[in-house]
């Protein structure tokens, strides 16, 4: 943030962006901090929504601007009220006659000044009524909502407000579904970092590694109490346990995931997913989900978990379409989305086989399992470090897709090589995923007792020739091919001896030809740009294939010995 100006001069160059980047949808309006909508403005008769606060939030407040939500919005300084003044402008701006609600957390800061501009307006005859967002469970007692803070519950209230306003109803109907909005509306949220104001070098509060912020707000302040760092599905616990004692009655709800600015999208989906699942446990219905960033606090890191409780009404409106530059929707209708089952969750659905490739494979899997970490180290030296991500990925999937084939040794390997791919992705996904299929397909037409030494070295032969024609690597550009070749070439040496003594003696030579590549420098894949970095470090590639290999070695030794 210390690039961005200073918080003097952040609203008006932000707000002069904003106003430029979406001069489509919404204006400025005249000698005033605030925008109303482009379109003509608001249509007369229809009352003006009309909603603010300080800048920071973004898409909140000025985001939510447009057909369906809000009228207009009036923009503080950072995670400051704005003015009474501002607010009456902007007002005035928006009004056709029919009456502005005003929308705004519960800081004292904007009921002031909000207050200060319906006073000013009454004065004028322009009639107004106000809704204060109290959404935030962390900031007061259940017993006196008043006392709480608006925070993310600020999207879903003023979405209501917007659509009953839009439809038509009167000012006073609009501020009754409002309240009932904001009533049946919940936030618990968490934070793993500070943000930091403009200008300023250092963030407002900091958060140890393996801690977390329990209960925070959308200002900077850091949370209620402080816990160790939680896992995607523990937060998702957290989040839950905390609201479902709040919830008032009713089954249909709307669930935002709400981030704060600097946790990544693909994050919430992870801690959604069991958000999900908690929900549906305690007999609720998410009809409608929101997971991405409606309520921020500039670059905090850290999610909050908003419930609404529907009712018909709510659900008519919420389901209504809307247009603004931070959230657009069509108006379908609302409906519950079953939760998607993953490959791990199929996993563990899945009845592990006796077959001889179900055997190897889940013990390669485990082997893999028990290294990812190492894999991922090894991987971030010269790359993206996420090998062993990708191989856990594959082979959980590869060993799910075996399982399900129930066919012969050639089409379990067939259908685990697809799978790999398909799951594992990347480069090490297609190269992973053609060494299983083509082994596979050599060794179409046998069936387990009938495969000799000899024929898996025909069928590996055919595998490595497969990969090598893929990848287009040599020996000695530090790929997986350095540990392939010597267990390739020491295979097919062993051709007629035991199958287990012969794949052990191999992996053996994979092993020891894994660690040799430290020596080497890559001529191939996203490591080649960094080769000298990698100087002193094993291919990882190499390493995963040397793990699996020797797995499968100690699998098919357990079962002769």
């Amino acid at each position: 943030m210390t690039t961005l100006g200073t918080a003097d001069t952040f609203k008006r160059q932000w707000l002069d962006g904003f106003v430029t980047a979406y001069g489509r949808t919404v204006r400025k309006v005249p000698d005033a901090y605030g925008v109303v909508r482009r379109e003509g403005g608001t249509r007369p008769g229809k009352v003006a929504v009309v909603i603010g606060g300080g800048c920071g939030h973004y898409p909140a407040f000025a985001g939510l601007v447009g057909p369906g939500l809000a009228d207009g919005a009036v923009v503080g300084d950072v995670f400051t009220s704005p003015s009474a003044e501002q607010v009456y402008r902007t007002a005035r701006a928006a009004d056709t006659g029919a009456g502005v609600l005003f929308g705004f957390g519960n800081y004292q800061g904007d009921v002031l000044h909000f207050g200060l501009a319906a006073r000013r307006l009454a004065a004028e005859g322009i009639k107004s009524r106000t809704i204060l967002v109290t959404d935030d469970i962390a900031s007061g007692p259940a017993a006196e909502p008043e006392r709480r803070r608006g925070v993310a519950g600020d999207f879903l209230v003023f979405k209501i407000a917007g659509a009953a306003a839009e439809r038509g109803y009167d000012l006073d109907a609009v501020h009754v579904v409002a309240e009932k909005a904001n009533a049946r509306t919940r936030t618990f949220g968490v934070a793993f970092g500070g943000c930091t104001l403009p200008g300023a070098a250092e963030p407002l509060f900091t958060v140890a590694d393996r801690e977390m912020e329990v209960g925070l707000g959308i200002h900077g302040e850091p949370g209620v109490r402080t816990v160790g760092r939680l896992s995607a599905a523990e937060l998702a616990d957290e989040l839950v346990d905390g609201l479902l004692p709040e919830l008032p009655e009713g089954s249909r709800v709307v669930a935002l995931l709400n981030g704060l600015g600097r946790t990544k999208y693909e994050e919430m989906f992870v801690t959604y997913t069991r958000v999900h699942e908690r929900l549906a446990e305690a007999g609720l219905s998410p009809v409608h989900t929101e997971v991405g960033e409606f309520v921020t606090s500039l670059d905090m890191a850290g999610v909050s978990l908003s419930i609404l409780v529907l009712d018909d009404e709510l659900a008519e409106l919420y389901s209504a379409p809307c247009d603004t530059p931070g959230y657009r929707t069509t108006g379908a209708e609302l409906a519950q989305v079953p939760l998607e089952s993953t490959v791990d969750d199929l996993l563990a659905e899945t009845e592990p086989g006796t077959g001889v490739v179900d055997r190897v494979l889940t013990a390669a899997l485990r082997s893999i399992e028990e290294n990812e970490a190492e894999l991922g180290r090894l991987d971030a030296v010269a790359a993206d470090g996420d090998h062993g991500l990708g191989m856990t990925r594959g082979m959980r999937a590869a060993v799910v897709a075996a399982r399900r084939s129930g066919e012969t040794v050639s089409g379990s390997l067939l259908a685990a090589g697809t799978a790999f791919a398909d799951a594992a992705g990347g480069a090490s996904g297609a190269l992973y995923g053609v060494l299983l299929a083509e082994t596979g397909a050599g060794l179409k037409g046998l069936a387990a007792d009938e495969i000799t030494t000899g024929a898996l070295a025909d069928a590996v032969d055919g595998a490595v020739r497969a990969f090598t024609e893929l990848g287009k690597a040599e020996p000695g550009d530090k790929t997986m091919l350095d540990a392939i070749e010597p267990f390739r070439a020491v295979l097919r040496e062993q051709a007629g001896v035991d199958v287990a003594q012969a794949w052990r003696k191999a992996a053996r030579a994979a092993v020891t030809a894994a660690e040799e590549t430290a020596h080497l420098l890559p001529a191939k894949g996203r490591a080649a740009r960094l080769a000298q970095r990698s100087k002193g470090h094993p291919d990882p590639g190499a390493v995963s294939f040397s793990l699996l290999v020797t797995a499968v070695g100690e699998e098919l030794g357990r079962n002769v010995d």
